[in-house]
């Protein structure tokens, strides 16, 4: 008795899952539900805003040092410390020659292999309570100041879309290649 009826329990729900049990709704197209629509030529542009190691997809604009001090001190300090060294949120700047350390600490200027993931970094996640906010030229500017904080450029650069993927990082090299044939080469 137990048998036959698991077995029909079973075969009614395979039927169910299946969607061939009686009275299964028909699947629907999410149009006839009244949500959402295809995105249009304009709504897929304004989420197509990642940037490349290479610097491909860098929008117009420039930043300065002196701006991005500004920028910083009003929209990331809260976050970062007044200097990118405190807290409460991640560290920013410094841990030169600390990543074979014990202790490693991973900032900016140690860590991060391209100054370009950096500007896709800032421009989609921060700052954190008001993600996408920032023009491309505030972007430039803080981008500007933590490089200069980090030692990595001097205070007078301007970064555009052309200096700042021709920025060498530090630990560019730090990386290992990933081997897996299904993963493209950069």
């Amino acid at each position: 008795m137990r048998s036959a009826a698991a077995r029909v329990c079973a075969g009614a729900l395979a039927a169910i899952l299946l969607g061939g049990g009686a009275g299964a709704a028909p699947q629907e197209e999410p149009s006839a539900l009244g949500l959402g629509h295809p995105p249009t030529p304009a709504e897929l542009r304004a989420w197509d805003i990642d940037v490349a190691p290479s610097g491909e997809g860098l929008p117009p604009g420039r930043g300065t040092v002196a701006e991005g001090a500004r920028l910083f001190a009003a929209k990331c300090a809260a976050c970062h410390g007044p200097t990118g060294t405190e807290g409460p949120r991640d560290r920013l700047v410094g841990g030169h020659g600390t990543l074979t350390t014990d202790h490693p600490i991973k900032t900016v200027g140690s860590y991060w292999p391209y100054a370009t993931t950096l500007f896709d970094y800032i421009r989609r996640a921060m700052p954190y309570n008001a993600p996408q906010s920032l023009a491309p030229d505030e972007v430039y500017a803080l981008v500007a100041w933590l490089l200069h904080q980090n030692g990595i450029i001097p205070e007078q650069a301007v970064m555009d879309q052309h200096t700042l993927p021709a920025v060498r990082m530090p630990n560019r090299d730090g990386f290992v290649p990933d081997p897996r044939p299904d993963v493209p080469a950069r």
